[in-house]
């Protein structure tokens, strides 16, 4: 009797830890299922378009068509300085923080703690003890792993406020993914930075090695500096509490040139801006489509719409990373569209000196465009974006100026290279097919 009654509380202990692990393996799969539709499901929504080519870029409907789910109104007056690699962006973005009077705003994807990061800690904290207005906000994911605690803490020792865009340690898995990748830097509410840079060693240099990558970076004045303010205002009053206002943030702007351009914000939880200003500008293209981007993985709609500009005729050409590319993955998930692009006529180049993290396009030498936004779906879905369009033939032609120099640094690729993929290339490709939106 004894025996059988140990017995039978053994097998009930033993069918109660069957039942304990039974409900830890139901709920870990009820988290992964979360976690999978956070990643994957929520995002901007975006539309299949499919536009016949019944204007052109310098029509006048076609401003207006392009930036529909932006600010259709171009503002005039501005001057554009496009800044190429670190050795010009790092030492004129320093010079404006040292020398602002009254407020600074400054918003990053990355900031790390190395060289160039301490230069603008530095720079940020000094300003801030001689009682100036800084504010300092962060992307928790791309600043939050390699910025150090005592670097945060020093900045707001000295009078930063210091703010992160979706940190890292929340429970909204949907809000983590969400990441800004917007790049705003305002000087006392008159001079803006804007571009693809991040705030780290590899952006330093002149792109002459493959540690020191390719970028661009523009430096802003007249009254298109407000509306990068505002871009900026969006995020700190989300994060941080605060509203901007009055003279010091918000000054009268003069014309500081004759540049007509806008900003295109792309925001949570709404219709995706840049895939319809990206239609737009492809369908009514009738000389160049001159694309330079970082990770470039095209839906199929976008492809149809290459492909039908080259056989209108358009010089369609993508500016690439060649070997040198920091995400081999976004690569991978892109690659599936070369082939129906390179059988189209579309035109491929690698750049070859160093990692090329450039983010531009420009039409028919009139339009053009650049920021932070990749040529992908995380860009157009589900990432925090900004760019800038300008609409002038003269800075268009500075575009294709810097296009042309960094393609004599590219290597073509063809329908051959296409074709001698390896087997473990092909299947790398196939396998990022379900991911492509994360990278």
């Amino acid at each position: 009797m004894v025996r059988r009654a140990r017995r039978s509380h053994w097998l009930n202990n033993r069918l109660w830890w069957f039942r304990v692990s039974e409900w830890i393996g139901v709920t870990l799969l009820f988290l992964a299922i979360v976690l999978i539709f956070c990643l994957l499901f929520i995002r901007r929504h975006t539309l299949p378009y499919h536009f016949e080519h019944t204007f052109t870029v310098s029509d006048p409907e076609f401003v207006g068509s392009a930036l529909a789910l932006a600010n259709p109104v171009l503002i005039s007056g501005n001057k554009i300085d496009l800044l190429q690699n670190g050795d010009a962006y790092f030492p004129e973005m320093l010079k404006a923080i040292r020398a602002a009077q009254k407020t600074i705003n400054f918003e990053s994807f990355i900031l790390y703690s190395d060289a160039v990061g301490e230069q603008f800690r530095d720079a940020l904290c000094e300003r801030a003890r001689a009682g100036i207005e800084v504010r300092v906000l962060l992307d928790g994911i791309g600043s939050g792993w390699s910025l150090n605690n005592s670097d945060v803490k020093m900045m707001q020792q000295a009078g930063c406020k210091v703010s992160y865009y979706h940190p890292t340690h929340s429970w909204r898995a949907d809000r983590t993914n969400r990441r800004s990748h917007r790049r705003v830097l305002v000087i006392d509410g008159k001079v803006g930075f804007t571009g693809s840079v991040g705030f780290a060693e590899k952006w330093s240099g002149n792109a002459q090695d493959k540690n020191h990558w390719r970028d661009m970076q523009a430096r802003v004045k007249g009254p298109l500096v407000e509306q990068l303010q505002a871009a900026f205002q969006e995020h700190w009053v989300k994060t941080f509490g605060e509203a901007l206002s009055g003279a010091d943030q918000f000054p009268a702007l003069e014309p500081a040139g004759d540049l007509k351009a806008q900003i295109v914000t792309s925001r949570s939880f709404s219709m995706a801006p840049v895939p319809l200003l990206q239609a737009v500008s492809f369908t009514a293209a009738t000389k160049r489509i001159w694309i330079t981007n970082a990770y470039c993985t095209p839906t199929d709609n976008q492809v149809e719409q290459l492909v039908k500009a080259v056989q209108r005729g358009v010089d369609v050409r993508l500016l690439l990373p060649g070997p040198n590319n920091d995400q081999p993955l976004t690569r991978s998930a892109g690659r599936t569209a070369y082939g129906k692009m390179l059988e189209g006529g579309v035109k491929i180049f690698e750049y070859q000196p160093t990692m090329i993290h450039e983010k531009s396009m420009v039409v028919d030498g009139l339009f053009s465009m650049f920021g932070s936004s990749n040529l992908d779906a995380r860009s157009s879905e589900i990432n925090e974006e900004l760019d800038v369009i300008v609409y002038d033939q003269n800075f268009g032609r500075e575009m294709e100026s810097v296009f042309e120099k960094d393609l004599a640094q590219s290597r073509e690729y063809t329908m051959e290279d296409f074709k001698k993929r390896t087997p473990w290339e092909r299947a790398t490709e196939w396998l990022m097919i379900p991911f492509r939106s994360q990278f």
